[in-house]
Order: C-alpha cells, then structure tokens, then sequence
C-alpha cells in the first residue's frame, strides 16, 4: 500500500514483515480494549535495563510485537494509549545522554506500534514545533542508509520530519546567517530537508516510503513551492527517464519518484500543480509502466496518471448542492411562496462550466474504444486469467453513459456500445459480468432509447436468465443473433476471444454457439470463419488448436444440416475445398505428433467430435485414405485410455465411442451390404480381442464400441459380441476390481440388442432370439448380485444400476416385439431382483430399482400389458396404482420403506424384499435404519395375529440367513435386524412353545456365524441377539446361556466387557431366565468383575456363573502338539 492511501480501520499497512499471530487470527472481534496496558507500561519501563542483555533486549522486542499483533484487526483500540507509549519512547530519543543502541531500539518499538496503528494516525503525535526542526534534521543527518540493522529509525525520524514541515512559519526564518566563514555558506534548513528527502526516494528499504511522505509535506508548502518546486519535479522527471524497470535500481528509484509524485499532486494545490501536469504526464508516457512485469510500478502509474486528469479537470460544484438561505425564517418563508417571491432573489447557476472545454490530455484518455476494450479485457495468468473486474468497471462505465449523455451525444457510438454489452452479456465467464452487461443494456435502452431491438433483448436476457452461462450461449445467443445487428460481431467475437480461450468448458460451449449462429449467416461463416479456423486449428497454442478444432466441427455440421433444411445441393455453403481441410486436420496434427501428452489428450477429444460431426454430414468415405487414419486415432485412444488422465478420460471415451459409431453408421450408408470401406474390415473381430486386455479402461472402451456400431456389422457375429460382453461381466480374481467395465459391457449389451433387433424365429448370429434371451437374462441376472467393494466404496453399486437399466430396455424390447419369448420363470426371476433392490439401502439405486419396477409392472400396449408373466400382477398394481408412480419418491426412505414392504405379504417377493430390508435395517444412515425398522416391525406386528404367516415369515429369515452364512454384508447387517426383532418381542408368539424350531436353527446358524471369527462388530451383534433368544423356553436357553459364558472369556476384552454388560441387562429384563436366589450374586458378580482383566482371573469368574445358572463350565481343548 502506498503512503499516501488510508489503510481500512483494522488493516495494516502493506509491506509491514510480521504478520498477525494465530492467537490473534482466534481472537478475531471479540477485543472490547487495550488489555495489555500495565505489561507494555512494564516493557517500554525496562529498556534501558535490558538494553545490555541481548536475549532480554530480543526478548522484549519479540514480546511487545506479539502484544501489538493481537491488536492488528482493532488497532483503534490503541488510540487512547498511543499518547502514553510515545511520551516514554520520545523521552529516551530526545535524551542525549542515551547510547546510540538505545535509541535505534526505542524506534524498534516506535516502528512496530506504527505497523499496527497506520502511520497517517500515529504521525500526528509527534512533536512538530519550530523547536524540533533542527534536532531531527541532525538526527537523522547522522544515520547511515546502508545500515541495514537500523532502517526503523531512519523511517520513523523521516516520518517525524514530516510532521515538522507543517510548521506555520517560513523556513527562511530559521536559517540565521548562513554565512559562517569567509568563503564559507551554511546550507539552509530548506536544502538541507529536500537534499535529505531526495537521497531516501532511491534507497532500498521502507524509508523511502516515508521519504515521499516528506516531499508531499514539504515542497507543497507555500514558501517552498515557489523556490523548489520546479527543481524538484525537474529531479523527479530526470530520475524516472534515466531509470529503467528492466533493473533493480530503476525499479527502486522509480518507485519512489513515483510515490512522490503521486503524493505531490494529491496534497498540491490545483493552481500550483497545473502548470507542470503536462511535462509530467509526457514522462510518465514515455516510462511505459504498463510494459512492466512489477505490479507496484503499474499501479503507482495509474495512481499518478488519475491524479494528474483531476488536475487537468476544473472542479464543478453540482447544481444541486446545498442553498443556504436568509437567516430570518419569515423571509425564508416568502421565498418558498411563488406569489411573493423576489425574482431578484432567485439564484442564478452561472452558465460557465456548460461551455468547459476539456483539455486535451484528458480526451486522448478518455474515449469509448477503450471502454469497448476493457468489455472484453482478458490477460493470461498461469492456468487462469484475470480480467472480470476489468470487464464488470467497463460494464458499469456504460451504465454511467445512459445517465451522463445525451442521446445525440452517444449516437455515433449505439451501434458499437450496443454489441458489445449484448456479447457481455451473453459470452462472458463470469455470472457477475453478464448481469453487469445486462443492467448497463438495460439502462442505455431507458434511458437512451436507440439500442437496436432494446426491448426485445431485454425481455429475454434478463438479470434471472443470464445467470445460467449454458443457457447464455446456447438458447439466448441464438436469440439475440437473429437481429442482424449483432449476428456478425458475436460470431466474430467467439472466433476471436473464445475459441481460444483457457476455460475448457467455454472453448467447448462456444464452438457449439457457433452450431447455432453459423445457421443465421451461413456465407459469413463458410467464406470467412471457416477458413480462419482452418488456419487456427494448426496454431502452436494448445487452447487456440483445440478450440478450432471443436468449432470446425460444428460449423462443418450447421452448414450442411441447413442445406438439406433448405434443399440446397451438397456444397452450396460447405464446399469441396473446405470439406479437404476437414479431413486433413487429423493427418496434419499426427505428422506433427500432437496426440502425445496432456494437450494430447485434448487433442484427441476435439478431433473424435471432429469425425463424429463430419460423419453426420456425409463426406464421402469410399476409398478415402482419411478413413484409416480416423480408425488409428480412434482405435488407439480407446487402446490406451489408461494412459489419460482420470478426470478427462470419460469425456474422451464418450468422444471416441460417438465417432465410431457415427463413422461406422456412415460407411454402412455408402457401401451398402458390405460391413464397411476396407478401413473398417475386422473391427467387430478387433473389439472382441481387445475385451480380454489386463486394462479395465480398455475393455471399457472397446465394449462400448461395439455397443456403437451398427446392425450391418454385427450382421453374422451377434453371438460372439454377447459372448465376448458376456465374459467381461463375470468377475475373478483377476478383474474383481473391473466394475467399470463390467458397467460398459452392460451397457453394451443394450445397445446391441436395440440395434439388431429382436425375432423369435432368427438366428443367434443375426438377431436377438429365443436361443440367446436366456444367455442375456443369465449376465443381467448376474450382475445385479456384483457387490463388490474396495478404495472407492460400493463399486458394484454401478454395475448393479446398470443391470437394471438394460434389464429394463431389454424386458420393453421384447415385451413389444416378442413377448413370447419372455419366459414366467424369467420374468419372476428379475421381477423379484428388482423388489430386493428397491429395497436396498442406497437411495439414488433404490430409486432406480423402483422407477424399473413399476415402468415394467405399469408397460402396456394396445394388446395388454407388455412384460407378460409378472407374479401378482393384480396384486401389485392394487399396491403401487398407476397414479401414485409419478408422486412417490423413492429415494426418501419415509416414502420408499412403507410402500416396500409390503411386498412382504407376497409369496413370491417376500425373500428377495427381506434379503433387502435386512441389508437397510442393519445399516449406517440414521433416516435409512428408522424408516426401514419402523417399516419391518409395523409389518411382523400386523401378523402377530396369524401364527401360520409368522412361521413362514420366520422360516423365509432363516433361509436368508442361511443363504448368507459368513458373507458379511448379509449376515452383520442381519444380525442387527435379529436383535431389533427380538427387542421389540416379535416373535413373542413363538415363546410359548419349548425349543421352537426357529429358536433352535436360529442358535445354530448364528453359532456357525461366529465361530473362529475376529469380527468385532459380528461378535457384538450376535452377543446382542443371543440375549435376545433367552426368552425362548426350554433346553435352548441354557445353550444359548452356554454361548454368552463362553463369549465372557473371549480373547477380546472388549467382547469380554460388551458381553459381561450386555448379559447384565438381560438377566434384569429376563427375571425368568434365572433362579430368584441367585439373581443378586449373579448381578453383582456381572458388575463387580473387570472383565477386561487377564483371562485366568476372568475365567474363574465365568465358571461361578455357570455354577450359579446351572449351566455346565467349558472346558480347555488342549492343541494338539507340534510333530
């Protein structure tokens, strides 16, 4: 910050070394006053004690800044102390017997309270009476500017005798006779400040700050301005040409000449600075600064340059201004009254300032070009650029217009202005800068009333519809060009501005724009924009290549789409020798190996739209070397997408995919009955050896291709193309972790089916028939079980969903096509997959299961429903009507888990949706568990009544649990749900039979669950269900007794505590469980134990309990000894 800028209240001055401490970051606001007062009195106290001691000496200055570093975000609190502070430093500086250490250390201190405070509060405490002037000169006379270690005195003496040059009296006065000897003359107080002043603007340290502080007091001074001040700026302007800001010197000395200027023509008087604002201004021209790489330079420039216009500019007084009227209030009431009032009285404006010529220099500045530069100003900075608040000034700089002009006065500029806020408006980066645009539009239509089409554009660029960027350059642009004012500056505007741009995203939606403006002046963009981007697309720049390349593309398809829009023949606006160019932009950027590396990555996107694009437009194909060079580049990116950046990699596939697709479909269409130009020949038997690649991404991307050629290709090879996607699917050890590309063999697999079609009496190699549904059901089938998990979470997740998305295309394909050959066990096969996974704790996939569900249930056509064979049609569609599709959500679990359960009550469905239910009931989301626990148990309560449906519920529990033995993401979560149920007594019913079966299988499956495990979250959770299960009478119990006494002595002590804890609720909520008299010794032997104790000790503990409930005590099993 410059000297001569107030500091924001709270902020310190720029350039000040030490920064707050953390503790006065955490303090923030809540300082209410100087709390430190008595230990700075102390610190500023012992100076003179601790000035021998080094470590004291530092001690003290490094405590004294923490103090003043508390203080730096409310340094107004300082401002009753500051006085004090000064007084007892000032003392030690103006006392002449004081070592020279012990004043450079009291300006230490000095020079830290000011860092905090500001200089501009601070400087006004200094003594400043005629008294003062020559201790201070002498003083700082005395010290030596290459003396590093000093630099705070001299920057505090130098801010001192800046305060001495507001003296009301002439320096002259203090000069004496200045003739001492003969021959001999005294320099006068005068010199000898501005001498002193002269030397520090060009030294090194923070005194040159201060240094220009000294020279705006001082040579502004009205005895000093008519002696020195024209050799001042005679000094200055001669520093700043032979400096340069190529060196470190000249940037020094620059920099200081500058900050006195800067400060001169700020405290100067108009009438005193005028007559030298034109040499000054002239200079700084010739300095350049706004070449310069230093920003400090650049920015005391522009302070200077704003500076010298308000000097060129004659001061007005506003019209409006303040009145002051008669002191009588009764005359001031006969003025108000227009019957009496005098019109002599009346004031008059002096029509003067009307006829104000502005100077020259000032009109050389201010100009409406530069104002349509700053709309578009955009400067490169590293990876990103600034500019947005150059763009968002000059938007309200034309705002300012609409108010400050006439609209004769602006109408040579309407046309010009207007462009370029609608460009703004619609083109920039920045949300703020478009809005910015559309307010200044806005107002110059209301105000100015000649903006072409003003109020059209307003209705439908607004401040609400410029905030969405995509809907800015896609929907509103397109609007907009239709005016034929504007269409061709926004075209030449994205060619030249944004096609090159460093924002990805805006290359991207620019050359689509282009798509669109390209239809609106289509001779423009083939006989002038087509051709200057021809030539860009070679440019060395990484972004102004890339750019091009998509805008090619664009325009390429837009001009051939409005020829068939327009009957026109082929070639009317894309001609032959542009459609060459096209289709040598690949070759021309592999001679130049341009596909290797980050901005090859790029690269490669933007030439795949490029074939994908000139592929729609029908270029002709047949025997065109262009088409092999197309296959490499497409064939290689997918080969080695691996090697791509992870954040860029699906763009690029999806890029590659789209090309094949489209150039395939193409080549099809040109030579019909052949599988393609030679070019394309064994693509499908390519694919398919590159689907056994080790690289996930690979197979990705070659599953994917195949999914996107057409029906002519896969002619004769159907069956190995599901085969080979088939094998991609299946998991092993090898590829567990390929759930990407099992996700794309899905989606493969719809797509081929939906490209050739289905016919129940065709053959597997032609069409999809009955020989291969069952094959295709088999893999979808499959992969909606892939649970697989690892780094990243549930992986599977992905290919579950998109199971279940080509299970849903395909079922719709063949149920409108060939319903016959959807087969009932099938059709409740999957139906009942896609209850378990709208039942699943996964919102965004149990959604997903639901939408697929009801779209099947509810699909019908004119002969009934489409999927035949649904398991309780009418069940179901009594469950979930029609009407209600559209209004449930399925990913809120309060809406999804009562709906879903009660699939329970159906045969057919009631293991698969308990398979989920447990899975949402054991699991981590509070609102999934509640939803799903409260679902669950309102249904088990609902059959209380009918012991029948509650054996067979519990059978079905069972047989899940049985089904999932040791598989943890059953089996755990199930676990949970057992304890819930046997909490909330549902199986309350089955306690009044002895040994119930259920009770009896349940123990043995959660036996055989636990056994050998090291499963902390398992162990606790069979612990919680098997004290559910004490409330099952008969032998039972004590087995089931058996197994908590054995848990008690688990090598885990934290099972042990959870067990010895969980088992003394039981026995307090069971009382039946045990024997009145020895409930309160088993009580207190559960609770008085440290059951996280070494095992002997614990284990003679467990064995009194089983003594106590009449269970026998476990016994050793030696191992077996070592051969």
């Amino acid at each position: 910050m410059a000297l001569n800028e107030q500091p924001a209240a709270g902020a310190p001055e720029d350039g000040m070394e030490d920064g707050p401490e953390d503790g006065a970051l955490a303090l923030g606001g809540t300082l209410e006053s100087f709390g430190d007062s008595a230990e700075t009195r102390a610190l500023l106290g012992r100076l003179r004690a601790v000035l021998g001691d080094h470590s004291a000496r530092e001690g003290a200055l490094e405590r004294f800044r923490v103090i003043m570093d508390h203080y730096q975000e409310q340094p107004h609190l300082l401002d009753p102390h500051l006085e004090w502070m000064m007084n007892l430093l000032l003392d030690i500086v103006q006392d002449k017997t004081c070592p020279a250490d012990l004043v450079h250390l009291a300006f230490k201190f000095l020079y830290i309270i000011t860092k905090v405070r500001g200089y501009k509060t601070f400087l006004r405490l200094f003594p400043h009476e005629v008294a003062d002037v020559q201790p201070v000169l002498d003083l700082i006379t005395d010290q030596n500017p290459k003396d590093h270690e000093t630099w705070e005195t001299r920057y505090m003496l130098l801010l001192w005798l800046s305060m001495t040059c507001l003296i009301p009296f002439d320096f002259s006065r203090l000069d004496g006779n200045l003739i001492t000897q003969p021959e001999q003359t005294r320099k006068s107080v005068m010199d000898r400040i501005l001498e002193i002043a002269q030397s520090y603007l060009v030294v090194s340290d923070k005194a040159r700050d201060a240094a220009a502080v000294v020279v705006s007091k001082f040579v502004t001074r009205p005895d000093v301005k008519k002696k020195k001040m024209a050799g001042f700026l005679d000094w200055s302007l001669s520093t700043l040409t032979r400096s340069s800001f190529q060196t470190i010197e000249g940037v020094i000395a620059m920099d200081g000449t500058l900050q006195a200027l800067a400060q001169i023509f700020k405290h100067g008087k108009r009438e005193d600075c005028l007559p030298y604002a034109a040499s000054v201004l002239q200079c700084l021209d010739g300095c350049r600064l706004p070449d310069s790489s230093q920003t400090l330079l650049r920015k005391l420039g522009v302070k200077l340059a704003q500076r010298l216009g308000l000097t060129f500019l004659k001061p007005r007084v506003a019209k409006w201004r303040y009145q002051r009227g008669c002191r009588s209030l009764v005359a001031n009431l006969q003025l108000c009254t227009p019957s009496r009032r005098d019109p002599r009285t009346e004031f008059e404006m002096p029509d003067s300032e009307e006829d104000y010529e502005v100077p020259e220099e000032v009109e050389s500045v201010i100009v409406v070009t530069v104002i349509l530069r700053a709309l578009t100003y955009e400067e490169r900075r590293g990876a990103c650029s600034v500019g947005a608040n150059v763009r968002d000034a000059a938007c309200y700089v034309c705002w300012a217009f609409a108010r400050a002009y006439e609209p004769r006065e602006l109408q040579p500029f309407v046309a010009d202005i207007a462009s370029a806020l609608v460009i703004v408006t619609v083109f920039d980066r920045n949300v703020n800068c478009r809005r910015a645009a559309s307010a200044a539009f806005q107002e110059n239509v209301g105000r100015q009333g000649a903006f072409p089409h003003g109020l059209d554009i307003l209705t439908t660029a607004d401040y609400f519809a410029v905030g969405n960027r995509s809907n800015c350059f896609l929907v509103i642009s397109t609007f907009i060009a239709g005016f034929p004012e504007y269409t061709q500056p926004m075209i030449d505007h994205l060619v030249t501005m944004k096609v090159n741009h460093w924002d990805r995203v805006i290359r991207e939606l620019s050359a689509k724009a282009l798509y669109n403006l390209a239809q609106l002046a289509p001779e423009y963009s083939a006989t002038h924009v087509l051709p200057r981007l021809l030539s860009m697309a070679q440019s060395p720049d990484l972004h102004t290549r890339h750019g091009a390349v998509l805008a090619c593309a664009e325009i390429a398809l837009s001009l051939r789409t409005l020829e068939k829009q327009e009957d026109r023949p082929p070639g009317s606006y894309l001609d032959a020798r542009a459609v060459w160019g096209l289709k040598q932009i690949q070759q021309q950027l592999r001679d130049r190996q341009l596909y290797r590396g980050l901005g090859g990555e790029l690269m490669r996107q933007a030439v795949c739209v490029l074939i994908e694009k000139l592929s729609l437009c029908r270029v002709p194909l047949g025997g065109d070397a262009v088409v092999e060079g197309w296959q490499w580049l497409i064939n290689d990116t997918l080969r080695n997408l691996h090697l791509m950046s992870s954040h860029s990699r699906q763009q690029i596939k999806e890029a590659a995919v789209s090309a094949l697709g489209a150039l395939c479909s193409e080549s099809c269409a040109q030579a019909p009955g052949q599988a393609g130009p030679a070019g394309l020949g064994g693509l499908v038997r390519q694919c398919l050896a590159e689907l056994r690649s080790l690289e996930e991404t690979t197979r990705c991307g070659f599953s994917l291709a195949l999914g996107a050629l057409p029906a002519p290709m896969l002619k004769g090879m159907l069956q190995q193309v599901l085969t080979g996607l088939g094998a991609v699917t299946h998991i092993s050890p090898e590829d567990v972790s390929f759930a990407e590309s099992r996700r794309d063999a899905l989606k493969a697999i719809s797509r081929v089916c939906q490209t050739v079609g289905v016919s129940a009496g065709g053959t597997p190699d032609e069409v999809v028939c009955g020989a291969t549904v069952p094959q295709i059901y088999c893999t979808l089938l499959g992969c909606l079980g892939d649970y697989t998990t690892d780094s990243r979470g549930d992986v599977g997740a992905w290919v579950r969903e998109a199971a279940m998305t080509t299970l849903m295309d395909v079922t719709l394909l063949l149920g409108r096509e060939q319903p016959e050959l959807i087969e009932a066990p099938i059709c409740e096969w999957f139906m009942c997959c896609l209850a378990q996974q709208a039942s699943e704790k996964i919102d965004r996939y149990r959604a997903h299961a639901a939408h697929v569900f009801l779209t099947l249930l509810h699909a019908a056509g004119p002969a009934g429903p489409t999927v035949p064979h649904v398991p309780h049609r009418g069940d179901l569609e009594q469950l979930f009507p029609r009407s209600e599709v559209a209004s449930v959500n399925w990913s809120a679990p309060a809406q999804a888990f009562p709906r879903v359960t009660r699939l329970l009550a159906l045969p057919s469905y009631r293991y698969h949706v308990l398979l989920g239910l447990v899975v949402s009931v054991g699991g981590l989301t509070e609102s999934t568990v509640r939803h799903s626990t409260q679902s669950l148990l309102a249904h088990v309560r609902g059959i209380q009544e009918d012991p029948r449906a509650l054996e067979d519920f519990g059978g079905t529990l069972l047989r899940v649990f049985e089904d999932n033995l040791l598989n943890d993401r059953v089996s755990v979560p199930l676990l949970k749900t057992l304890d819930q149920m046997l909490a909330h007594g549902c199986f309350a019913v089955l306690t009044m039979e002895d040994d119930h079966p259920f009770c009896v299988r349940l123990l043995a499956l959660c036996k055989e669950e636990i056994r050998k495990s090291k499963d902390v979250q398992k162990l606790r959770s069979s612990v919680a269900v098997f004290c559910g299960m004490v409330q099952f009478p008969g032998g039972v119990r004590k087995k089931v007794l058996l197994q908590l006494l054995l848990l008690l002595c688990h090598p885990f002590p934290v099972i042990r505590k959870s067990t010895a804890s969980q088992l003394y609720e039981m026995v307090l909520t069971y009382s039946d469980a045990v024997d009145a008299d020895v409930l309160d010794e088993v009580v207190a032997v559960l609770g008085g134990t440290a059951w996280d104790a070494q095992l002997p000790i614990v284990r003679s503990q467990r064995n009194r309990l089983c003594d106590l409930l009449g269970v026998p005590r476990p016994q050793l099993v030696p191992k077996p000894a070592a051969c």
